[in-house]
Formats: structure tokens, C-alpha cells, sequence
């Protein structure tokens, strides 16, 4: 067969070409990202008790719903989350294997299940499930440039209807988050004064607005009578403007009406009086971009930057969109590190080979097998079903090193049976293929053999060493393919005797390998006494040995532990937390002086603040705010341009003039493991104690953490202390 390809140059071009090209295609369809997806897949669900507090909404709706879920296939834990404004949040994370689409029908079964159970009023806004990363890919900012000409609740209302729609029907968004509820909404207040006085309750209210406000179908006219026409009736349905509102009769008096304006001031207000958003201190509506479990971030990111480059062709004047964050900047940045290294490193191996070989046409057999095998490679990453992130290309670095020593085997037993019998290339070849062939498959196999097994390790990490060794094992056998097909080829067609080289003119390149040869061969002379010496002196030899083990295991155990290292993407977050019980205005002015301490600095470029919102239990909370702090780029932030050192010094100057909690954040060092960097605990009382015992006992764990020297800060989104009402009726 190997004598057919050297006979034949063509066919085993053909074959070069045909894998090169089908690993283009892969190439072109492979998803990127920046680290493979290893966050287990979640099904997240949610919704509104109206007017219920963290409590009620545990008993009436979360615990059923709880009972219902538990135990669905493959699920591997539940976290919920309950606020005092009647929302929560179920969180059903599943095993890393489990198709997230399946998980999400599976859970969504269950929550039917419970329908039941659950209060009428939850069941009638409705229970939300949908499939999404524990992580936001993009928080994106509509804002003002004139305070009084766009407000907040205008800004927001404008996104509801023109923005959300559209970026929810991108593919692979899981859910887009406003962080507030500024919707249009008629408010009736009432006057508990007026309403006594007509005797009056807020029932009676409510029923009279619910005649008077409702959707019809009147039917029709006509229809099956005599008469020539007939007609569609149609109903003016709800109300939709406060003066409307303002004449619903609540009561009739003989001859008299009690109206509603009568008893209450009606206005067009919005649904939600608990959080205020700002960007630059400008009114703004502030929103993340969910990216859902499976699907591509390179492709979400992108649609998602042109879908707003074509709203903001249509947005008012004044309103312009910021995106905040974006994950693709940190990919891109990544994946063009890796592009020039890989570059680097294909120039540095044919430089290299063209120094040790000290021939052009034999360097040009290795360096052509080099992208046959790593463009090779992506086809088959593509049916495997990898994708192109920093562990591939990283492979695929190494494996330049790697794949380019079964071409350097062939021309180098082509050359040495030349010189060693006198014969052309293509005899040549023939002769020093049927020795070294058998060679080749063993040691590509032994080469396969290191990496494969990696890939059986299992959890996030095994996901991050399987698509290393598959990578790099895949490149390593395509690698011998080519050695015994195209190299061979190559070699009996490019390669010249010695003899035809000699009667040429001595120019600097010869010269030079005659000095580099001569060089080395000193070099490699004294490597051989010294092997000898050390074979000699076994003890000495052995000393070294365990000085050298000895030293990499101590440095081993004193370097730095991590997952994955973290990068400076220029963003940052902020988490404030003020006593329980604390109104919003209030919260407002101590963000007001986050704000400026943060803005003051020179390296940020830009901070969005959210209060009354907890980005970390996604509910309402009036105590509460956050923001994002985009910084600017390492080279355009002065004298003091580490992340870490600008994060520490903003703790310790807002820590200090706050009444209040307040931490700082990165971003995770990978997608899908929550919001922020850092550790995530999760406290549970398997007791039947108290919520205060509870809230002591957590007070306790974060009081320890934080004496850990380790460990910057430890907090939690827990509280037990905000003042309420007990109502008992009689």
C-alpha cells in the first residue's frame, strides 16, 4: 500500500486535501466559547404570590412545589428563594449529562402536578419554568442623556414593548431580566377615611372595578335573520385611563352615586414602587441577558449586539443603549491570545526544523503536515461535539510540537538511507518506509495511549481534560496519517540526493549549518561525558535526582490552588446591603454616596446602580442595591491598574462611609457557576428551630469565615430582622 502512495503523489495529496477541507467545515460550524460548558444543566421556576411575605410564599407555594419536583430524573439538588414582595424562585440544578430541554419538560410535568395546591392567585399570573446557566452572559443599560425628558418608568415601559420581545426571540436566550417593575399600571389609593365614612371596604372596591373593567365577546347581529345585514358587536373593555377609573360608581343612595374619585386618588402610576435603576447617574433601565443551558455564547452574543444596533436605529432621541458586560469580549480576547500564540509557535517550529534539517525543500514536508493535521483535527472535534475554546486551541498549540516529529522521522530515514547507499529519493523512500512504518503506527499509538485515558475523569474538571486529550489525540493520529502518506509522497518528489548538492557554491546558509554543526556536535559531546560521568558517580547522580523531586514538590504545595485562573475583563460588581427594614429612599442616598466615591476614581468608565433589588436572590429588597463598575482598559488606569488592587481599594473607601454591608466582586472565572466569583455556601437547618436560631447560627459560619485569613469577606443575603406586623383578626 505505501509503495502504491509513493508511486502515486497525487492520491495521497487527496487525501491531505480531502481532510484539510473537511476541517474547514467543521471549522466554520464549531461553537466557540471561552471554556468548555461545564455548569450542570437548571431549570429555573418562578412567579409572584400577590401580596404575600417571604414566609406565606415558603408555606403556601414553594413548599408544594418543592414536594412536587423533588426526586425528577437526574436532578441533583433544589435551591429556592423567597421574597417579601410575594416573588420566589426554584432552582432545579441537574446532572451534567441531562439534556436541558428534557429537564426542563420534566420539571415543568411536576410544577402541573402541584397546580392544585398552589394559591388562585399564583395559579392565575402564572408559573414560569424555563431552562437557564446559573450565570448572565450580557447586562445591557437603556438610558437618558436628559433626566427630564425621559424618566425611569417611561425608559423602562419603552423596553417592555420594543426591546424584550425582540431579544427574546433570539435562539439560546433562556430569560432577559429587568431588575424592576416600572410597568404602566392605573393606582388606586385609597382614603380609609372617605371609605368609612360611606361604609365602605376595600372589597367593595375591588368588585366594582371588576364589574365595570373586564373584557366581552357581545357576539353578533343578524345572523340568522331576515334582515339584509348583519353585524359584530364589539365592547370597549377595560378601563385604560384614570379618568375612566375616577367614575365607577362603588355605591348608589337613592338619587345620589358614590363614585371612586369619590373615595381614592387615581393616577397612571407604575406596578412597582421598589427599585430605581441609573447609569451614570442618569435614570436608566438595566437588564441581563440569560444565556439558556446548551446553546452557543459566541452566537447569543453576537445576535444580541445586532439585534440592538437595529433597535437603536428606531429609538427615541436621548435613549441609547450600553452594554455593561459582555462575556464575548472576555472569548474574544482569549481566542485572539491563542491565535497569535499558535501563529508564534508554527513560525518557531519551521524555524526550528529548517535549523536542524539545513534544508528548504525537507523543512517543507513537515511544515506542510503541521496545518494538514491541526485543520484536520476541527472536523473531527466537530462530530465529537467540542467546541472551540481556550483547552482545544491549547492543545492544538502543543500539538504543532508534537505532530511535526512523524514527518521529521520520515525525511530523516529518507536522508540517512540516500547518503548510506547512494540511491534517489523515490528508491529511497520506498526502502526507509517498509523499516520505519511499523515504527511510526507503534509510537502514534503509544502517543494516543498517554491521552486518551484522561479523558474518562468525570465532574467540571473532567470535561476540561477530556477536550484536551481528545484534542490533542486526534492530532497525534492524523499526524500519522499523513507520515505515511503525504511525507513519503513528498519526500520522493522534493528530496535531492547528496551528491546533487555538492558543486554548489558555499553561500551564508551553508556556512551557518556548518558552524551550527559543529557547535552542536561539541555540545552534544559533552552531554555524552557528562551522562557518562553521572553513570559513574550514581550517588551523585541519584543526590541530584531527589534535590530536584523534592524541590518541585515543595513549590508544588506552596503554589497557588485554583480551578481556573482568573482573568481582568474590566468589570466589576457591587453588592450593598443596609439594617433590615431600611425604606428605598434611604437606601437611595447611601447609594447615592456609592456612587460618587466609585465615580471618583480613574480607572472606571462607567457605573450602573439598581436598588431595592438583590441580584443574589433575585428579589425585591428596598434595604438593597448593587451595581455594575466597568473599568477602563489596564493601560489607560494610571499608576494603580490591577483589578484586585482597584476592587480592595474601593471595599475599604465605601466599607468605611456606608452605614451598611458592602462587597465587591469579579466575575466567575467560568460561565454557569453563578454571578459572581468566589464560593458559594449554602447553609441548611435539618432542625425544627427558629428562624431567629437559624439567622444566629448562620451569623456564627460567616463570623468564622471571616476570621479565616484566606478568605477577603464572607456574607450573606439571609435576614431575619426586618420589622413586621402580626395581624390576628378577631
Amino acid at each position: 500500500m505505501l509503495n502504491k502512495i509513493i508511486k502515486r503523489p497525487v492520491f495521497a495529496t487527496v487525501i491531505s486535501i480531502v481532510i484539510t477541507l473537511l476541517g474547514v467545515l467543521g471549522l466554520i460550524k464549531i461553537p466557540m466559547s471561552q471554556y468548555p460548558e461545564i455548569a450542570p444543566p437548571t431549570v429555573n421556576v418562578s412567579g409572584v404570590y400577590p401580596g404575600g411575605n417571604a414566609e406565606s410564599v415558603l408555606r403556601a407555594v414553594i413548599t408544594p412545589l418543592e414536594e412536587a419536583i423533588n426526586g425528577v430524573e437526574k436532578m441533583q439538588f433544589i435551591n429556592s428563594t423567597a421574597g417579601n414582595d410575594g416573588s420566589f424562585s426554584i432552582s432545579v440544578v441537574f446532572q451534567q449529562e441531562v439534556n436541558p430541554d428534557q429537564a426542563a419538560v420534566n420539571v415543568q410535568n411536576r410544577v402541573a402536578q402541584a397546580n392544585a395546591l398552589l394559591p388562585a392567585e399564583v395559579i392565575k399570573l402564572g408559573v414560569n419554568t424555563t431552562k437557564q446557566q446559573n450565570s448572565t452572559l450580557m447586562f445591557v443599560s437603556l438610558s437618558s442623556k436628559d433626566a427630564n425628558k425621559y424618566d425611569e418608568k417611561f425608559i423602562e415601559n419603552y423596553a417592555n414593548i420594543n426591546v424584550i420581545p425582540e431579544l427574546k426571540r433570539i435562539n439560546g436566550i433562556g430569560n432577559v431580566m429587568i431588575f424592576g417593575n416600572k410597568n404602566y399600571s392605573v393606582r388606586v389609593w385609597l382614603d380609609p377615611i372617605k371609605l368609612s365614612s360611606y361604609g365602605l371596604i376595600p372589597a367593595d372596591v375591588e368588585q366594582a372595578i371588576v364589574n365595570y373593567s373586564f373584557e366581552s365577546s357581545p357576539g353578533k347581529l343578524g345572523e340568522e335573520s331576515s334582515a339584509p345585514n348583519q353585524y359584530v358587536l364589539k365592547y370597549k373593555g377595560k378601563l385604560d385611563r384614570p379618568e375612566l377609573f375616577e367614575q365607577i360608581i362603588i355605591k348608589r343612595n337613592n338619587e345620589s352615586f358614590v363614585r371612586l374619585t369619590d373615595v381614592a386618588r387615581i393616577e397612571l402610576g407604575t406596578a412597582n414602587y421598589s427599585s430605581n435603576n441609573a447609569t451614570g447617574g442618569k435614570p436608566a433601565t438595566v437588564f441581563g441577558i440569560v444565556q439558556a443551558s446548551g446553546s452557543n455564547a459566541n452566537e447569543v452574543a453576537k445576535n444580541v449586539q445586532a439585534t440592538l444596533d437595529k433597535l437603536s436605529t428606531d429609538l427615541p432621541h436621548g435613549l441609547d443603549f450600553e452594554i455593561i458586560q459582555n462575556s464575548k469580549d472576555r472569548l474574544d480576547a482569549s481566542v485572539e491570545q491563542m491565535k497569535s500564540t499558535f501563529i508564534e509557535a508554527f513560525i518557531l517550529v519551521f524555524i526550528i526544523v529548517l535549523i536542524f534539517l539545513q534544508d528548504f525543500r525537507s523543512t517543507i514536508i513537515p511544515a506542510v503536515a503541521v496545518p494538514v493535521s491541526i485543520i484536520g483535527t476541527f472536523f473531527f472535534i466537530y462530530l465529537i461535539g467540542f467546541s472551540i475554546n481556550v483547552l482545544t486551541l491549547f492543545a492544538l498549540v502543543l500539538a504543532i510540537g508534537i505532530v511535526v516529529d512523524d514527518a521529521i522521522v520520515v525525511v530523516e530515514a529518507v536522508h540517512a538511507k540516500m547518503q548510506a547507499t547512494g540511491l534517489n529519493a523515490r528508491k529511497a523512500t520506498k526502502s526507509a518506509m517498509s523499516e520505519i512504518s511499523g515504527a511510526i503506527i507503534s509510537i502514534t499509538l503509544v502517543m494516543a495511549a498517554v491521552f486518551l485515558p484522561v479523558g474518562f475523569m468525570e465532574g467540571p474538571a473532567g470535561v476540561f481534560y477530556k477536550q484536551f486529550s481528545y484534542t490533542l489525540a486526534i492530532a497525534i493520529l492524523i499526524s500519522a496519517v499523513n507520515a505515511l502518506t503525504l511525507s513519503p509522497a513528498l519526500c520522493a518528489l522534493l528530496l535531492k540526493s547528496h551528491d546533487e548538492h555538492t558543486g554548489e557554491k558555499k553561500n551564508f546558509a551553508s556556512k551557518f549549518a556548518v558552524a551550527f554543526n559543529t557547535s552542536f556536535e561539541k555540545m552534544t559531546n559533552k552531554y555524552v561525558k557528562g551522562v557518562a560521568f553521572l553513570g559513574k558517580k550514581k550517588i551523585i547522580a541519584l543526590s541530584v535526582l531527589a534535590i530536584v523531586s523534592v524541590a518541585a514538590f515543595v513549590m508544588m504545595n506552596n503554589a497557588q490552588k485554583g480551578f481556573v485562573p482568573e482573568e481582568d475583563d474590566n468589570f466589576l460588581m457591587f453588592y450593598s446591603a443596609l439594617q433590615g427594614g431600611t425604606n428605598l429612599q434611604h437606601t437611595d442616598a447611601e447609594l447615592e454616596k456609592i456612587y460618587k466615591i466609585i465615580t471618583s476614581k480613574e480607572q472606571v468608565a462607567q457605573l450602573s446602580t439598581v436598588s431595592g433589588f438583590n441580584l443574589f436572590t433575585n428579589a425585591t429588597a428596598p434595604n438593597a442595591s448593587f451595581g455594575f463598575i466597568r473599568l477602563k482598559d489596564p493601560k489607560d488606569r494610571g499608576e494603580n491598574n490591577d483589578i484586585n488592587d482597584i476592587l480592595n481599594e474601593i471595599q475599604a473607601e465605601v466599607a468605611a462611609e456606608i452605614d451598611g454591608e458592602i462587597a465587591l466582586f469579579r466575575n466567575p472565572a467560568v460561565e454557569g457557576f453563578g454571578n459572581a466569583g468566589g464560593i458559594d455556601l449554602i447553609l441548611q437547618d435539618k432542625s425544627t428551630s427558629s428562624l431567629s436560631t437559624f439567622e444566629e447560627k448562620s451569623n456564627q459560619v460567616i463570623a468564622a469565615l471571616n476570621a479565616r485569613p484566606e478568605i477577603a469577606f464572607a456574607f450573606t443575603t439571609f435576614s431575619n430582622n426586618i420589622p413586621q406586623y402580626i395581624v390576628e383578626v378577631d
